[in-house]
């Protein structure tokens, strides 16, 4: 989903129309502010910022998941080291 060019405001618009964006987000748009031509911030209303975090705690939570499926599949192959012996090659290496 891309974002339309009216929806890529220069700071400077937005400092003067502030309100107007403020009212525009709150009923579904999302702004993008430049400055000097650049990408700078986004303003989005807070409800959808916070259904943004919950979907990037959601995907953390499966990437773990995912890393804890893994790890007990190599146990499962017997692809497992003694955590002593391998901490203790560890710091042997550090140390040569």
């Amino acid at each position: 989903m891309g974002i339309p060019a009216s929806d890529v405001i220069p700071l400077s618009h937005a400092r003067a129309n502030f309100s107007e964006l403020a009212e525009e987000v709150k009923g579904g748009a999302e702004k993008i502010i430049t400055k000097n031509g650049e990408s700078y911030i986004a303003l989005i209303d807070a409800k959808r910022m916070d259904y943004y975090h919950q979907l990037e705690r959601e995907r953390i939570h499966l990437l773990l998941i995912d890393e804890a499926s893994k790890g007990l599949d190599d146990v499962a192959a017997g692809k497992v080291k003694d955590a002593r012996s391998a901490i203790a090659a560890l710091k042997r290496r550090r140390s040569a």
